[in-house]
C-alpha cells in the first residue's frame, strides 16, 4: 500500500514562482483536509497575515475582554449585595419601630380596657342603687 506522493516535479522557475506554487498546493491541501465551515476561518487567516498574528491578537483581546467583563461583573455584584444589605438594615429598623409602636398601642388598649371595666362596674353599681 503505497501512498501517492504529494511531490510534484516542477520545472526550474524563479523563487517567487516556487513560493506561489507551494502556497497554491498548501491551499489545495487545506481545501481537501478542512471541512467547508472552517474554510471561512482559513480565508480570514490568510487575509490577516497568518494564524500566528491573528491568534496572538485575538488571545490578548479575549483576555482583556474577559478581565473587563470579570471586573464589571464583580463591581455590579458588589453594588447589588451592598444594596440588599442596606435594604435588610432599613427593613429591620422599620420593623423595630413598628413593633415598638404596637407594644405601646397594646399598653394603651389594656389601659382602655381597664378604664372600660371600671366604668362598667361603676354603672352597674349605680343601677343597683337606683
Amino acid at each position: 500500500m503505497e501512498r501517492p506522493s504529494l511531490e510534484i516535479k516542477l520545472p526550474d522557475t524563479h523563487e517567487e514562482g516556487k513560493l506561489y506554487v507551494v502556497d497554491s498546493l498548501n491551499n489545495l491541501n487545506k481545501l481537501n483536509v478542512c471541512p467547508a465551515e472552517s474554510q471561512h476561518s482559513l480565508d480570514e487567516e490568510e487575509n490577516t497575515g497568518g494564524p500566528g498574528e491573528n491568534m496572538a491578537g485575538s488571545s490578548t483581546g479575549n483576555q482583556r475582554l474577559f478581565f473587563i467583563t470579570f471586573i464589571l461583573t464583580l463591581t455590579i455584584s458588589l453594588a447589588l449585595v451592598s444594596f440588599v444589605i442596606f435594604l435588610i438594615f432599613q427593613t429591620r429598623n422599620e420593623v423595630d419601630q413598628i413593633s415598638s409602636r404596637l407594644l405601646s398601642e397594646k399598653k394603651n388598649i389594656e389601659e382602655l380596657k381597664k378604664l372600660n371595666n371600671i366604668i362598667l362596674k361603676h354603672l352597674n353599681q349605680s343601677r343597683i342603687k337606683e
